[in-house]
């Protein structure tokens, strides 16, 4: 995971939230987190094929979507292309000094920021929410009055949170 700064322009690390489908821990723990920051939207990586298609994996992170969706809601999740983070995140952390046997260990935390960042990034430019909505069973996505666009947020008021997972953003990977 990851969260933006409270003004949306920096992402950086927070944790790595283990899958625990027996239990749903790892939901817990998601749940924890955007409550503990404050986030608006939770950004989650969603993995295509370098020619842009879906698989099962990114057909199980729909599927976890939307029990995330109903879990943080009226905190809304949108879905992110996730292509290359990983690759990025190694790059980053080599660029760093890191050495390439270290990296297992953060990898997920470092791909983390490259999604959410990515986001800040985007929405800075468009100047609304980038993504797709989430729409899990009793939420609307993200898409009601309850969260402003980028663009519509008040000085201040962290107006482009996010979670890859943060205060004015998150991001979940």
């Amino acid at each position: 995971m990851a969260r933006s700064d409270p003004d949306g322009l920096i992402a950086t690390p927070v944790e790595t939230v283990q899958r625990r489908p027996q239990d749903a821990a790892d939901l817990a723990r998601l749940v924890e987190i955007v409550c503990e920051s404050g986030a608006a939207v939770v950004y989650v990586g969603l993995p295509r094929t370098l020619a842009g298609r879906e698989g099962s994996a990114a057909q199980a992170v729909r599927t976890y979507c939307g029990a995330l969706a109903q879990a943080v809601a009226p905190v809304a999740v949108r879905l992110v292309d996730e292509r290359l983070s990983t690759v990025s995140a190694h790059q980053a952390l080599h660029a760093a000094g890191r050495p390439g046997r270290n990296h297992r260990v953060v990898v997920d935390q470092a791909a983390a920021v490259v999604i959410l960042q990515a986001a800040i990034d985007a929405e800075r430019v468009s100047g609304a929410r980038v993504g797709e909505a989430v729409v899990g069973p009793g939420t609307d996505g993200g898409e009601g009055e309850a969260e402003p666009t980028a663009a519509q947020g008040q000085p201040g008021d962290g107006g482009t949170d996010r979670m890859d997972t943060t205060r004015r953003g998150e991001a979940a990977r």
